[in-house]
Formats: structure tokens, sequence, C-alpha cells
């Protein structure tokens, strides 16, 4: 079942509104909208519980985030059947 909707009115500028119309497809503006607003604040959410983790056992290194990112790649490659990579 989908979330309940509700009708907003947003200023942005028209070049980038253009693109995003353009690329948009069968989901249309609305839904191509949502999806990067969702992109932005799982983004947000990240960058906050980063820093509460830096806080709390200080700064992540380079080779921690690329073990991260490395994990993060086998998991895709296991969730997709022909182990292609989706993302």
């Amino acid at each position: 079942m989908s979330e309940p909707t509700q009708k907003y009115s947003i200023t942005m500028p028209r070049d980038i509104a253009e693109a995003a119309r353009a690329r948009s497809g069968r989901s249309g503006l609305s839904a191509y909208v949502a999806a990067a607003v969702a992109r932005q604040i799982e983004h947000d959410n990240l960058n906050e519980l980063t820093a509460v983790a830096e806080a709390e056992h200080g700064p992540i290194t380079d080779e921690e985030v690329q073990a991260l990112r490395d994990q993060l790649q086998q998991a895709r490659r296991r969730q997709t059947p022909d182990g292609a990579n989706t993302a």
C-alpha cells in the first residue's frame, strides 16, 4: 500500500526543474523529486550518525570507510540474482 500523499508548492531554479522533468520518465516529476528528497534525508541522517559515532569513538579512517564500502558491495551482489551491481 502506498503512503498518503499531499500536494506541495515548491520553488526551484528553472534549469533544475526542466532537467528533472526530462529525466523523470514515466513516474513523473513528483515521484522523481520525492525520491531525490528521500535520498537527501537518508544522506543527512547518515551524516548525523557519523558525527555521533566520531564524537564517541574518534574520526573514521579511510581504511574503515573502504572496508564498509566493500561489505556493502558484497551485500548488494548477494541481493541481485546475477550478481550485477544495481547501484
